[in-house]
């Protein structure tokens, strides 16, 4: 007899929780029971366009069903800390929209309230389930690069002067700017392949969106424990987006991955599969948010929570977890503090 489905409840009605409803939706063994925001119009527009039968505006009656098992986080970033740690709290397993928090000391809070209630954390970085970023770490694990000589993250995208409404950019609910909300998923990818870096030089600055309190573009110098460097660009402020780039350089091999695509591959020793992977079609499943934050799919959603749906199921390790979506957030403020002292941080 199959088990009965996961019920998920969603604290939050802004864009990307509309991907979450549809992630869910489309997940195995899971159902969306309820919505939660602060709105009353909002949780209205929501619950129509995504049939969820139970609605409200008061986060305590959401995490009082006892048919909700799993909540979705997606407040803005820092206002991530206090819906967290009520759902943990009320028993309930926890995915939270990147990044976790937007402080290493909010995110161990709840990574310590999970780890007292018995409850799983799992931070989305989709990017991670991406099958090319899957490619390039196996090949990295089965060390096929050597030596690295150079790690490093491109994130030059776009974003209209109308984007920057309401909390974004924001330091008190957005973090920061271009560089914890657009950037991050870049930095996860890098420390993932990597290593998070152990030293950090960066420089940040407002170009083209002035009238914010956050930067719109950022520069970093990376020193990475196993004695690789590499360097981060992040911004929002270029016209029309560029496709985030990661590019790994080895002492036997070189790769540059454009979203989840694998735009070079190549190595001194040839290996089976290396001609079909140079050679593969352009996967766009994942979609790109270089030029419109709307325009990724709930694809990578929809593998993160499957993943956290098995995970649950099977009692096995998430894919990812509180630790795991820790270090985004570590080097992220380590950007910043070296930004604002104008002198290398040490991770």
């Amino acid at each position: 007899m199959a088990a009965a489905p996961l019920g998920f409840g969603i604290i939050g009605t802004g864009m990307i929780a509309g991907f979450h409803a549809q992630a869910i939706a489309a997940a195995q063994g899971a159902k969306l029971i309820g919505i939660a925001g602060r709105s009353q119009k909002n949780v209205a527009a929501f619950t129509a366009k995504h049939s969820v039968p139970f609605a409200t505006t008061d986060v305590a009656a959401l995490l009082a069903r006892s048919d909700i098992q799993v909540v979705c986080i997606t407040t803005p970033s820092g206002a991530h800390l206090a819906p967290a740690l009520a759902a943990i709290r009320a028993g309930k397993h926890v995915i939270i929209e990147k990044p976790l928090e937007v402080t290493t000391a909010r995110v161990d809070e709840i990574i310590q309230a999970a780890a007292v209630a018995g409850v799983r954390l799992a931070p989305i970085f989709q990017a991670r389930f991406g099958v090319s970023a899957q490619t390039v770490k196996a090949a990295l694990d089965a060390g096929r690069f050597g030596r690295l000589v150079l790690a490093s993250a491109y994130v030059k995208w776009h974003r209209p002067a109308t984007y920057y409404t309401g909390w974004k950019g924001t330091l008190a609910l957005d973090g920061g700017g271009t560089v914890i909300n657009q950037a991050i998923h870049g930095l996860d990818l890098l420390q993932w392949f990597a290593g998070l870096p152990s030293e950090v030089f960066a420089w940040t600055t407002r170009r083209v969106h002035t009238a914010i309190e956050a930067e719109d573009t950022a520069c970093a110098a990376l020193r990475f424990p196993s004695g690789a460097l590499g360097t981060v660009e992040a911004t929002t402020a270029l016209w029309p987006g560029w496709s985030r780039r990661i590019e790994l350089g080895g002492e036997h091999g070189s790769v540059c991955l454009e979203d989840d695509h694998i735009a070079r591959w190549d190595f001194s020793q040839e290996a089976p599969g290396d001609a079909a992977i140079r050679n593969a079609k352009l996967d766009n499943t994942l979609g790109s948010g270089a030029s419109a934050p709307n325009a990724i799919s709930f694809a990578g959603h929809l593998r993160q929570i499957q993943d956290l749906i098995d995970a649950v199921r099977e009692n096995r390790p998430l894919a990812i977890d509180g630790h795991e979506g820790r270090k985004a957030v570590a080097l992220v403020n380590a950007i910043y503090a070296s930004a604002q002292a104008g002198a290398p941080v040490k991770l």
